[in-house]
């Protein structure tokens, strides 16, 4: 497995990395069974950091992972994120993020989690308060021992740019933005993640599901078109006798400024064809044809939470 420093924190961690969204059901059921096979074997391919979140299952994810672990939390760099606790409900107040991480750490079964994010904040409404209250409970939390290193997710990228600049943060999580259709994530985030010393973690490297076989899930908030010429790309692949995801995942995998590559995934055999991607050297021709068919949603992205681009 290959390994990356994750900005100034001194950890090295696997080039792909586990999500918790699908162990928390989000896309789609998966057996506890199917769950513990997936995370053993990720563990034993070296894969050396799972994110997770209080959001993922209402709690599901992390009960799950705990339970998983439990002998096993030394092999692993736990990440989790608090403020967000389902489709619509959000709180980024210290008090809550405090709650939060207690219960997160309780359904953990740790005393502490390596990394600990401020969940989606471009969904919160006061944004001074995140980039002063928020971040101040955050490193509280690392003082008294609760996280090694903080952070915060989200969509825009010019919030996580703030957010870097004002936060004294250890790692963000960006996703949707570095894919086959988007790069925006290695010109408008990564300059000044590296001035800071800031770890980048992408998620999403499959578009929220654009770019795969089945398409994107009903809620998914891209325009029309993007899910439209996602399809294209995909039977295009087909026709080829590929997959675009396994495409997907060896585009994002190939990038080494980036720490680690989140993968969502609950069961072996998706692990295993993402592990593939890792070692198998892309297709520079059929990326070319790919990335020529997403050519008129290149760098598309779409609104997310509250945020307003500064004019």
């Amino acid at each position: 497995m290959q390994l990356r420093e994750l900005g100034r924190t001194g950890l090295q961690i696997s080039a792909l990395s586990l999500g918790g969204a699908a162990i928390g059901q989000q896309y789609g059921n998966v057996t506890r069974e199917e769950v513990t096979a997936c995370v053993y074997a990720a563990l034993d391919a070296g894969v050396n950091l799972i994110d997770t979140s209080a959001y993922y299952g209402k709690g599901s994810s992390e009960e799950w992972l705990g339970e998983i672990l439990h002998g096993r939390r030394d092999q692993v760099y736990l990440s989790t994120k608090a403020g967000r606790f389902d489709y619509a409900d959000f709180d980024f107040r210290p008090e809550a993020m405090w709650r939060s991480v207690e219960e997160s750490l309780r359904r953990l079964r740790t005393d502490a989690v390596d990394i600990l994010l401020a969940h989606d904040i471009e969904f919160a409404t006061d944004f001074e308060a995140v980039f002063t209250d928020t971040a101040d409970c955050l490193h509280k939390l690392k003082r008294q021992g609760k996280c090694r290193f903080i952070g915060m997710s989200g969509l825009p990228l010019g919030l996580l740019r703030r957010a870097i600049e004002l936060c004294d943060l250890d790692v963000v999580i960006s996703y949707s933005h570095y894919t086959l259709q988007s790069q925006r994530l290695l010109t408008e985030l990564l300059p000044v993640a590296e001035e800071h010393g800031v770890g980048i973690l992408n998620g999403s490297p499959l578009c929220l599901g654009v770019l795969t076989n089945q398409g994107p899930p009903p809620w998914h908030p891209g325009s029309e078109r993007l899910k439209a010429i996602g399809m294209q790309a995909a039977e295009h692949c087909r026709q080829r006798g590929t997959d675009i995801s396994f495409l997907g995942m060896q585009y994002c995998l190939q990038e080494t400024r980036i720490a680690s590559t989140i993968t969502g995934t609950a069961r072996v055999s998706e692990l295993q064809t993402n592990l593939r991607a890792l070692t198998t050297p892309i297709d520079a021709e059929l990326l070319a044809e790919v990335q020529a068919i997403l050519a008129p949603v290149m760098n598309e992205t779409w609104a997310s939470g509250n945020w307003k681009e500064p004019a």
